[in-house]
């Protein structure tokens, strides 16, 4: 007998007694492992709120930093630019996605990290008040001296008429120059285009959305218009200027938008804003700086360490005067780079340059990419008026914190390369992963689809159904194998449930076994 022979009688033997043979499996869509949010980039206060914040909601890092830059980025928008190099200038306001399932306490780290922010927009409430009540009556009785000299001047004798009329129009012309301030608000949640053009408008060319929700997708898809309305977002963020013309209501003309946005959204609401009629063309989609961080849920220290009143209040203090020092700015401030801090950003610049070209590890997401610099070099102003909140607008923005912000900007591409890859795979690759990382964790050599069933999310799979393309994909790549079915009986009842075998990969020996 041959060798060759041999070798096959051995292996219809070991088919015989330990099944059929398994090739080696093809793997999934490569998944990367996204990096931590480098906590250690942003400034002591800050940092400091930021991971104690995590500890005790027991969220990932990635929540409260994403949320950091967001306050920070409220208390300075639309009154800071960073001049970088002869006319490129950009604002420091940013628009942040954070992806995470429910359960994971996303209200209560919002409560915690945007507290101070309401708590400074109630302070210039209350401040604005006499000034507003000023207004109001000025602009009160300048109206009504305006209707009496109009009724004067129509009960007037003819000679004396068109000098009346000449004053009556003369105090219309004053009353009509008077405006009444708006209550001063920084901090807003779902709101239409329509209410954020007007928002705007009243605030002085700048506003902020935070929630905890992803709602404000569905409602730039057109939940309410039947049709996507994006143009404030996209105007909001480039801080180019918005003139909205509405029927029956007065022009709005806001010169230097400057719209903030930090957002906490579920993973799945990714590919449904990915597949918004031109979110993707208009660049919407690339505007923003995501995270996708892996959840603590079944992991969590249920005793963890608690927030202490010193990082606490030294976060309110800080935050709540920056905020302060810049509430009345109407003219922005601009923030210089020192030679070093350029040098920096321009060899960041050539790394991004020599990706983006066809080959190149940031072609797939060209669009997102292309603004990757200027995310940089906002996030890099907002560092630098957190490190110094008292005067920063007098000082250049240094090297050390243009490297704290690239290394922010690196993370933030780490994550957006991931979650474009989501937006356009098939939703069956995302259910398959989950199926295959339950079998590696449970180390499952065989199971039913009932069992299965039972073993998973509920959220994630809420028909047994729904596990049918998770498990078809695993079948093709060869890590599940489906057993025969048994012959029916004829007796009636329920079918038996399919049952599955899995890759003796999946179930290695224990180590010291």
């Amino acid at each position: 007998m041959t060798a060759d022979l041999w070798e096959g009688f051995n292996a219809l033997d070991a088919e015989t007694i330990a099944g059929p043979v398994w090739d080696e499996p093809v793997p999934l869509n490569h998944r990367r492992a996204l990096p931590a949010f480098p906590v250690h980039t942003l400034p002591s206060w800050l940092g400091d709120m930021v991971a104690a914040v995590a500890e005790e909601t027991q969220t990932p890092a990635d929540l409260a930093g994403c949320l950091a830059l967001g306050v920070i980025a409220t208390a300075a928008g639309g009154r800071a630019t960073v001049c970088v190099r002869g006319h490129w200038r950009e604002p420091v306001n940013l628009y942040t996605a954070v992806a995470l399932p429910p359960g994971n306490r996303k209200s209560a780290v919002f409560a915690l990290m945007t507290g101070p922010l309401l708590a400074v927009e109630k302070t210039l409430v209350e401040l604005s008040g006499p000034l507003r009540a000023e207004a109001e009556t000025t602009a009160r009785l300048a109206k009504a001296a305006a209707d009496k000299a109009a009724q004067k001047a129509a009960a007037a004798e003819p000679g004396l008429r068109d000098q009346l009329t000449a004053e009556a129009v003369h105090l219309a012309q004053q009353a009509e120059e008077l405006t009444v301030p708006c209550k001063p608000q920084l901090v807003a949640d779902d709101v239409t285009p329509e209410s954020l053009a007007t928002l705007l408008a009243e605030q002085g060319g700048r506003i902020s959305v935070m929630s905890a929700e992803g709602e404000i997708f569905d409602i730039i898809a057109g939940r309410y218009s039947g049709a996507p309305n994006m143009g404030v977002f996209l105007k909001g963020h480039a801080g180019d200027m918005a003139r909205v013309n509405r029927q029956g209501r007065e022009a709005q003309h806001i010169e230097n938008p400057a719209v903030t946005m930090g957002l906490a959204i579920q993973p799945e609401v990714l590919d449904a804003i990915g597949r918004v009629k031109g979110a993707d063309g208009r660049g919407l989609l690339a505007r923003f700086l995501y995270a996708k961080p892996v959840s603590l849920v079944g992991s969590r220290n249920l005793t963890p360490e608690l927030i202490t009143e010193e990082t606490a209040a030294t976060y309110a203090q800080r935050l709540g005067g920056l905020t302060m020092s810049l509430a009345d700015w109407t003219d922005p401030a601009v923030l210089t780079l020192s030679p070093e801090a350029d040098a920096v950003i321009l060899a960041y610049q050539k790394v991004t340059e020599s990706r983006l070209g066809k080959g190149g590890s940031l072609a797939p997401i060209v669009k997102w990419a292309s603004k990757r610099d200027g995310a940089v070099a906002r996030i890099a102003g907002l560092l630098h008026l957190a490190t110094h909140p008292d005067n920063g607008w007098a000082l250049p923005i240094e090297a050390a914190t243009m490297a704290a912000a690239t290394e922010l900007g690196d993370y933030f591409t780490a994550h957006a390369l991931e979650v474009f890859d989501d937006m356009g795979a098939d939703p069956a690759q995302e259910a398959a992963h989950q199926v295959l990382t339950h079998l590696k964790d449970q180390r499952l050599s065989g199971f039913t689809k009932r069992e299965l069933f039972r073993g998973l999310s509920r959220g994630d799979f809420p028909a047994m159904t729904d596990l049918d393309p998770a498990l078809l994909l695993l079948e093709e790549h060869g890590w599940v194998r489906q057993q025969p079915l048994p012959p029916r009986t004829g007796r009636g009842g329920r079918p038996p449930s399919p049952r599955y075998d899995t890759h003796p990969s999946l179930t290695p020996p224990l180590v010291g076994a």
